[in-house]
C-alpha cells in the first residue's frame, strides 16, 4: 500500500470505486453516502448513457411509451465522481488500481482504497451469429434503439428462447403487431428457472396472445430472411431476437487473483466481500453463500442488484467506524409482465418437498407454494400479488404452514399457518 493510499485510510478518507453503472453500481454509491461515508466515491461507467433503469427497456421503453428511464439520482449533489464511458480493463489489487481504457494508447490508472465489482452480467450469444445483420440482443438502451424501428415496421420476428427475456419481448412485439415465433431447444418454457409441473400452464399464454411457440426446436443457423432450425424448417424472421441467458461479467478479472465461480461469477462471502481484501462484489456478477437456503445463491434480478448495496456500503462503513460486519440473506424476490399477466416469484424452491397449488392454474390467477417441512420456502403468483407479499414476509419468518389450508385460494396466506 503506498504512503498515500495509507494516509487516506488512517484519516477516514477513503476512496471508493464502484466498477459498473447500472442498479447495482449506483445504488452502493447512494448508499455509501445515505450511511454518512465521506471519502471520495468514483462510479466506472462502460456505456455513454446516464446511469438508467433495465427493467422498462423490455417494456415501455421497447414501445416507444418511454424515452428512457434514467435513475433519478444527482450525483454531483451527492459528491459521487461519474465517468462514462469509461470501459475497465483488469484490476490490480496489489497496486490498488483498475486499469481503464482511458483516451490514449496506454491504459489509464484509477487508485483506490475499496473496490466495489459491480460490473452485472452480459447475454449469451447465439453461436455462430455475432455480426450477423438482423440478430439482436436486448440487455442495453442501445440494444432497444435497434429494436424499436423493428417492431415500429412489424416484422416477422423469431425469439430464440422461451425464458423471461423471450417471452417479455414476445409480448411486446405482439402488442406492436409482429408475427411471432418463439424457438426453445427444451420441451416447455422456462425450463432452466421452473420445474415442469409449474412451466407447463404457461405454454398455452403462447397462443393466447398469438405467437406460436416451438418447443423441441433448435436453430441450425441463420440466412438472410430465415432462420433454418435442425430438423429442415425454414421459419420467416425479419429479425431475430436472442434471449437464452446471461453470463456475469468479469472476464476483466484475468490475474487478479478474485476467486471465480464455476459460471465466471465472483465469488463472494456472506457479507459480500471476495477472495481479495478491500474488494466486494454485488448484483448480477456475484453468489454469495445463503444460511436460509443452505447453499451459495447466483441471483440475476432486479431486486438483489438493489438490496445487495446496502450490504456492502454497510460493511465498508462499519470497517472504518468498527461495527459488526453485516451478513446478506435476502429472500430472493423477481417479477416478469408477460402476455396479460403479472408474475412474481419470492425465494429458492430447489429442496422443496411439498408443492401446493393455490387456484386453478388453467384461470388468471393461480398461485404455487413450496414447502420444506411445512415451512414456505418460495411462492410463485400469477396475477395474485397479495399472496405474493403475504408469503414473502412468511419466508422471511421461517414460518410453518398448514398444507391444507394452503390450498383454499379464498384463504389468505397469512391465515394458512400452522
Amino acid at each position: 500500500m503506498s504512503e498515500q493510499t495509507q494516509q487516506r485510510v488512517t484519516s477516514g478518507q477513503r476512496r471508493v470505486v464502484v466498477v459498473g453503472a447500472g442498479m447495482a453500481g449506483v445504488q452502493t454509491a447512494v448508499a455509501l453516502r445515505e450511511l454518512g461515508f465521506t471519502g471520495a466515491v468514483t462510479v466506472l461507467g462502460a456505456e455513454p448513457h446516464q446511469p438508467y433503469d433495465r427493467p422498462p427497456l423490455s417494456k415501455a421503453v421497447l414501445l416507444g411509451k418511454a424515452e428512457g428511464s434514467a435513475f433519478d439520482v444527482e450525483f454531483e449533489a451527492l459528491g459521487i465522481e461519474l465517468r462514462l464511458g469509461c470501459e475497465v480493463l483488469g484490476v490490480r489489487p496489489d497496486d490498488r488500481e483498475v486499469d481503464t481504457a482511458g483516451s490514449g494508447t496506454a491504459p489509464a490508472a484509477v487508485p483506490y482504497d475499496v473496490l466495489v465489482l459491480a460490473t452485472g452480467a452480459e447475454p449469451l450469444r447465439l453461436p455462430g451469429t455475432e455480426g450477423v445483420p438482423g440478430v439482436h440482443l436486448l440487455r442495453t438502451l442501445d440494444d432497444t434503439a435497434r429494436l424499436r424501428p423493428v417492431l415500429a415496421r412489424q416484422h416477422d420476428i423469431v425469439v430464440v428462447g422461451a425464458g423471461w427475456i423471450g417471452a417479455e419481448f414476445a409480448t411486446a412485439a405482439r402488442e406492436a403487431g409482429c408475427a411471432v415465433t418463439v424457438v426453445e431447444a427444451a420441451d416447455r418454457p422456462l425450463s432452466g428457472a421452473l420445474p415442469a409441473e409449474v412451466a407447463a400452464p404457461m405454454t398455452a399464454w403462447y397462443a393466447d396472445s398469438g405467437a406460436e411457440l416451438r418447443t423441441h426446436a433448435r436453430v441450425a443457423h441463420i440466412e438472410p430472411g430465415e432462420v433454418v432450425l435442425d430438423d429442415g424448417t425454414r421459419l420467416p424472421a425479419g429479425a431475430v431476437v436472442v434471449g437464452i441467458g446471461a453470463r456475469p461479467t468479469t472476464d476483466l478479472l484475468a490475474g487478479s487473483g478474485i476467486a471465480l465461480g464455476p459460471h465466471g461469477e465472483v465469488l463472494a462471502d456472506a457479507c459480500l466481500r471476495t477472495s481479495v481484501p478491500d474488494v466486494y462484489a454485488v448484483g448480477d456478477c456475484a453468489s454469495f453463500p445463503s444460511g436460509r437456503y443452505g447453499e451459495r445463491l447466483l441471483v440475476h434480478h432486479w431486486d438483489n442488484a438493489l438490496q445487495g448495496p446496502r450490504t456492502v456500503a454497510a460493511n465498508i462503513v462499519g470497517d472504518a467506524t468498527g461495527e459488526p460486519p453485516v451478513r446478506y440473506d435476502p429472500v430472493p424476490y423477481f417479477w416478469s409482465e408477460q402476455f396479460g399477466r403479472f408474475v412474481q416469484y419470492a425465494g429458492h424452491h430447489a429442496g422443496a418437498d411439498t408443492t401446493v397449488w393455490r387456484g386453478d392454474p388453467a384461470g388468471p390467477a393461480w398461485t404455487v407454494c413450496w414447502l420444506r417441512e411445512n415451512r414456505l420456502v418460495a411462492l410463485l403468483a400469477v396475477g395474485r400479488p397479495r399472496d405474493l407479499a403475504q408469503g414473502r414476509r412468511l419466508i422471511e419468518a421461517g414460518a410453518a404452514m398448514d398444507p391444507v389450508l394452503l390450498e383454499d385460494p379464498a384463504r389468505p396466506l397469512k391465515a394458512a399457518t400452522a
